[in-house]
């Protein structure tokens, strides 16, 4: 297992690299550059002006010349220095907001896996019964809804006429002066609009995804041997069935880490969270390539490692995988 491991680690050396250089390329290929913001609104700003500013955010370079500078600055964990008013180090800005971003997609893949496994396992059950039939229309509804769409209209409803969450930010105004208590009520709170909109999605595949793998692993041979040999049908469901059928649902959940952080760009900025994805929405409006290099940069870092944790779980899950990788090792 520790020779996969390493294995895999090695081969996300590579990976990573192509993955920045195609992000590399496609921002610098968009129409626009970061001066365009400081000089085009500015009826006093001349052609030397704007040649000067691209001179000293490097821009004047040869694509390649750009790339190996920041591939060099990068190899000693350097990400540069933000184009934006404050100049601030690029690492500094998303390692402020990165925990924001790791908690929510956390709490919501811990969501999605609380709700989405229990829900597929007793649609399989139960199947063709009023409970399968209701969940599926409510998946189908899932499936359909935009997460804008039903981010706006839950911000209307429990926040605006109801009152009852609020609709932006992660704490409210005077959090400090708050008791410990109800700090964790005010972020509570805070967080559970974020949360339910993040996973929403992912509730509706997951329980899809485990309800047709547990149909598919209970006509398999061994399970009507547990029946025949008198085991109780909670024994065989979630002892022999259950361990198998979660198989294909771990490794969805590696790949579906790059959608989570991919989502939180639209609802970190529809709830106003300062996490990654509205600090990466900011750096696109101004053109902040730095800025928008470090965030795909930690986002592709955190994709593999999910991939890795899913491979890992995979193998943990299933002894004849684990084995065969030690035949390899």
């Amino acid at each position: 297992m520790l020779h996969y491991i390493l294995k895999r680690l090695l081969l996300m050396v590579p990976l990573l690299l192509g993955i920045t250089l195609i992000s590399f390329v496609v921002i610098h290929l968009a129409p626009g550059e970061p001066t365009d913001l400081q000089t085009q609104m500015n009826p006093q700003a001349s052609e030397e002006l704007q040649e000067r500013l691209r001179v000293q955010y490097g821009l004047d370079q040869p694509l390649y010349v750009q790339y190996g500078r920041w591939l060099g600055r990068l190899l000693q964990l350097d990400f540069g220095e933000s184009f934006a008013s404050d100049r601030r180090p690029v690492l500094e800005k998303v390692l402020e907001r990165l925990p924001v971003t790791i908690l929510l997609n956390v709490l919501s893949i811990l969501l999605i896996l609380a709700v989405s496994i229990p829900l597929g396992i007793l649609s399989a059950v139960r199947r063709n019964s009023g409970f399968d039939r209701a969940t599926t229309i409510l998946v189908f509804a899932g499936f359909a809804m935009p997460s804008f769409w039903l981010a706006l209209l839950l911000m209307d409803w429990f926040g605006v006429r109801l009152g009852l969450l609020p609709v932006s930010g992660i704490k409210s105004l005077g959090y400090e002066y708050l008791s410990f208590g109800a700090q964790i009520v005010d972020r509570v709170s805070h967080l559970i609009l974020p949360v339910f909109v993040s996973a929403i999605g992912g509730l509706a595949g997951f329980s899809r995804y485990m309800r047709s793998n547990m149909l598919e692993v209970v006509r398999q041979d061994y399970i009507l041997t547990a029946r025949a040999k008198g085991l109780s049908e909670r024994t065989v469901i979630y002892k022999h069935a259950l361990r198998n059928a979660l198989l294909p649902v771990i490794t969805i959940l590696g790949l579906s880490v790059p959608g989570l952080i991919g989502g939180s760009v639209i609802f970190e900025t529809i709830f106003a969270i300062p996490g990654m994805g509205k600090l990466f929405y900011d750096g696109v409006m101004m053109r902040d390539y730095p800025l928008i290099m470090g965030i795909l940069v930690m986002g592709a870092v955190l994709t593999l490692i999910g991939n890795l944790l899913a491979d890992i779980s995979y193998a943990l899950a299933d002894p004849r995988i684990r084995h065969s990788q030690q035949g390899e090792g």
